[in-house]
């Protein structure tokens, strides 16, 4: 016969992260395609946009900077992808 084995009760973790802050109303700018330093902050290293939860952007502003960042890539400013790197 199989014996019922208890295992210990899981525990959560509670982690306080720290809210982050819209670095274009900080700043009182709004994204441009030509800044492609700005706009390189907020692209990963595989040239995927970055969702809001990890660049901490507001709704509005993540929509202004997927706009930019695509005029950037047609305009060849930044790569597709990076395959496509300069």
């Amino acid at each position: 016969m199989a014996r019922s084995v208890k295992s210990k009760p899981r525990t959560t973790r509670t982690v306080k992260r720290t809210k982050k802050t819209c670095y274009f109303t900080e700043t009182k700018t709004k994204p441009d395609y030509k800044d492609v330093l700005v706009l390189k902050r907020y692209v990963s290293e595989r040239g995927k946009i970055l969702p809001v939860s990890l660049n901490g952007l507001t709704a509005k502003n993540q929509r202004l900077l997927a706009r930019e960042i695509k005029k950037a890539r047609f305009m060849a400013l930044m790569p597709y992808t990076d395959k496509h790197a300069i």
